[in-house]
């Protein structure tokens, strides 16, 4: 008997049958908050900035922050879900959420608005592998796709709704009342974790790698301020090498680390099996490209087009929708080209529509914009499908687990610092504008798109790595039949040109 199904024999049946009901509600909505607290800042940064009296960029730091800090403690959750148990830590995790939106909420300044994102961003790192953790332990295997269906949909519905409500939030009240929408979310979710989180836990878990961890975080943490303050003339530039010399150091030291101890903080021997490399590392180049556009569109529809924080939100609807309905036709899709296929191909869509915005200005009509949208939501749906799909195309079930940490946070990062290198290269091309001038603010604005798409297309190029065949265990998908002239030469091949088997085939 495996762990999970001891898990579920642990518990009483009146509680297994009440917590199967329940526990995926309170999953779901943990996943809501996380998502919906992901985006709905985007569309309220240009009124925040004007609040604290701040440029627009200098504000990227509130979106990376939240994403960085995800990145960083996503790989310690399941240690301390093992260790004191889901739903200590469970319970633990939405009070930190709860406390960091509060902080947001009042905060006077970046800096103490930075602090309280990071405590968000620690709550939520440990609140969705935690949940994923009791789901898997409290369902069978045969009712876990139908489980997922229930947490899946409010994941999609928090892109959905987050920048359009941030928007709406802003041109009503204050800026920081979206930080106070996730505060009777939370409360509810403490009433429900109490009800109906399992308290799972295992006591032969090994020791956290606290050297990996020291070494990790301190050099992603560097490397983060680096891309936060580059091009900033208050920072010499001997100082910003320095410190990225120091960060290089320490991640090298990482992976020295990492190949010598028994359970390192990440599983960097993953990257041997070449599937999950080239779509973890094809995953992250192109979410640099395109991780900063969540950032850069508010600001053209806002500073640069005119409109209002929640007409600005609207915009984006189309490219949500779009991303839920692509969930539905992915796998056929996938089924039918292959990974490898729809990879390279997409991945160029996916750069051309970025560079599409370069088209988008104050005589853009409004239906082009929507439907340039949704086409790039479509798109980039169908691009991080294929790449988080193929993470467990080739890995063992003993490593999965592993694998899901590595990429999430290779997920995380790259999110993060597609948003510092969008601001950045934005910036670059902004120079000492004021970046409230329309007319000043959309060329550049146009630069950094299209700088962005030809990184997304360059990402391409990671994807060549992968055979035909690759993904196929994933999408079910049948190779074709070679044409029925090359299957004759293969058969005269095998048996010989006259009737005798070849050299090697018999």
């Amino acid at each position: 008997m495996d762990s999970a199904a001891s898990d579920r024999t642990a518990l009483a049946a009146g509680d297994l049958a009440r917590i199967r009901r329940f526990l995926p509600w309170l999953v779901a909505m943990a996943l809501f908050m996380e998502n919906l607290d992901a985006t709905i800042v985007n569309t309220a940064v240009p009124t925040m900035a004007e609040s604290l009296r701040v440029e627009p960029l200098s504000l990227k730091a509130v979106l990376t922050s939240y994403t960085l800090s995800l990145a960083v403690f996503i790989p310690v959750s399941g240690w301390f879900a093992d260790r004191f148990g889901t739903c200590r830590v469970f319970r633990v995790a939405i009070w930190l959420f709860l406390l960091g939106s509060l902080g947001c909420g009042l905060a006077p300044s970046v800096p103490l608005l930075v602090a309280a994102r990071v405590l968000q961003g620690i709550g939520g790192a440990m609140m969705t592998p935690v949940a994923r953790v009791a789901l898997v332990r409290t369902f069978p295997r045969s009712e876990m796709l139908r489980t997922m269906n229930y947490v899946i949909i409010p994941a999609l519905l928090g892109p959905l709704l987050g920048p359009f409500t941030g928007g709406l939030i802003v041109h009503i009240t204050s800026w920081r009342v979206i930080f106070f929408v996730n505060i009777p979310l939370a409360l509810f979710g403490l009433w429900m974790t109490r009800r109906f989180m399992p308290d799972y836990r295992d006591p032969e878990s090994p020791p956290l790698d606290r050297a990996g961890f020291f070494l990790f975080c301190s050099g992603i943490a560097l490397v983060s301020y680096v891309l936060e303050v580059f091009g900033e003339h208050s920072h010499p530039a001997s100082q910003l090498t320095a410190i990225s010399v120091v960060a290089v150091a320490l991640l090298a030291g990482y992976g020295w680390h990492a190949r010598r101890v028994v359970k390192p903080l990440l599983e960097l021997a993953l990257f041997k099996v070449r599937t999950f490399r080239v779509s973890v590392l094809g995953g992250f180049v192109t979410r640099l490209g395109f991780g900063g556009m969540p950032f850069l569109l508010p600001l053209l529809y806002q500073l640069g087009l005119g409109y209002a924080p929640w007409q600005a939100g609207l915009l984006t609807v189309p490219q949500a929708l779009a991303a839920m309905a692509m969930k539905i036709i992915s796998r056929p899709v996938l089924r039918r080209f292959g990974h490898r296929t729809v990879l390279l191909a997409n991945t160029l869509v996916l750069g051309l529509t970025m560079m599409l915005f370069t088209q988008i200005d104050r005589g853009a009509p409004l239906l082009a914009i929507l439907a340039l949208s949704f086409t790039q939501g479509f798109v980039a749906s169908l691009q991080f499908t294929a790449m988080n799909s193929l993470v467990y195309a080739d890995i063992d079930d003993v490593d999965a687990s592993k694998a899901g940490s590595l990429s999430s946070t290779a997920q995380q990062l790259s999110l993060s610092f597609g948003v510092a290198l969008g601001s950045l290269i934005a910036g670059y091309f902004l120079g000492h504008v004021d970046q409230t001038n329309a007319a000043q603010t959309i060329p550049a604005l146009h630069k950094a798109f299209f700088a962005l798409g030809a990184v997304t297309i360059v990402s391409s190029l990671t994807f060549l790595g992968l055979h035909a065949h690759d993904g196929n265990n994933i999408s079910n998908r049948t190779p074709l039949p070679p044409p029925r002239g090359q299957m004759r030469a293969e058969s005269r091949a095998a048996i010989g040109t006259e009737g005798r088997p070849a050299p090697g085939t018999a």
